[in-house]
């Protein structure tokens, strides 16, 4: 049994049905978790080779009637800590990762897993993103039927995430690097009473038509300091300031610890709604 395999990594795609060919499965918040049993002992890693200290999950681990095993998952913190294991590297002395994806899925389903171990169900294909969509989850992962297991970032796997969306107002700019025109990205923020908090920068969702657009526009709002009130890591090279009138529509994947958008991208911009009634959506 090796000392450790490498673990498959999904690709992310903005493709939101990807026709026949595909099995869905819930995309769980929180660590990747490979578990490697050998006899009596249990050794628990993040996909970083990082060891992880899990007293329950390696107990029940431990339980299963095998010689060894690697099984690959997520541990989900929704306070009960709960492992869903969704693929197996290595049964009983064997190498099972060349195996079709339903074959995994067959030998897993053999195993009998006891709390907090749970085997991640399939979701049906016609409802799979509208269901995480509806129910809050992070994401679907899509898996090609009759694919392997690789050790390595694949499109075999592809990531479906779920974007939130809310209205932002711009308070500056940074200027255009390379053959970009018009601007670099836009720095926007909403309003907290009295405050207007930074909340990250957007790059991506322009043409090339928008980007001047909006240029024109904001050189006309031009300031000489920052109207931001609450930041964090404010961005400081090549910025410029503006009065915040513009308000835009961005999707994004989530906020970050630090109440940044992780992954922005402009949708369009609003004229129906007024600066000051942009404040963070919940």
């Amino acid at each position: 049994m090796p000392e450790w395999l490498e673990p498959m990594a999904a690709t992310l795609t903005e493709e939101r049905s990807l026709g026949p060919g595909w099995l869905y499965e819930r995309k769980f918040d929180g660590i990747r978790l490979l578990a490697y049993k050998r006899g009596s002992n249990v050794e628990l890693f993040s996909r970083n080779r990082l060891p992880q200290h899990l007293p329950s999950v390696a107990a029940a681990v431990a339980a299963l009637p095998v010689k060894d095993a690697i099984l690959d998952g997520e541990v989900a913190w929704d306070g009960t800590s709960g492992y869903h294991v969704f693929d197996v590297l290595w049964l009983n002395g064997k190498k099972v990762t060349d195996l079709p994806l339903e074959d995994r899925r067959a030998l897993l389903k053999s195993l009998p897993f006891t709390a907090p171990m749970r085997r991640v169900a399939l979701v049906k294909d016609e409802d799979a993103w509208e269901r995480a969509r509806r129910e809050g989850w992070e994401g679907v992962i899509a898996k090609r039927t009759g694919s392997p297991y690789e050790h390595r970032r694949s499109k075999q796997w592809l990531k479906l995430k779920v974007e939130c969306s809310q209205e932002l107002v711009v308070g500056g700019f940074t200027d255009p690097q390379g053959s970009r025109v018009g601007l670099g990205a836009l720095l926007v923020g909403y309003y907290e009473e009295d405050d207007f908090v930074f909340a990250g920068k957007i790059g991506t969702g322009f043409d090339t038509k928008l980007l001047l657009d909006l240029r024109q526009r904001l050189d006309n709002l031009e300031i000489v300091k920052s109207p931001f009130t609450k930041f964090h890591a404010l961005p400081k090279l090549r910025a410029h300031w503006v009065r915040p009138q513009i308000v835009v529509q961005v999707s994004f994947i989530e906020w970050t610890k630090h109440n940044k958008l992780r992954h922005p991208r402009l949708i369009g911009v609003r004229f129906d709604k007024a600066a000051k009634d942009v404040v963070r959506e919940q």
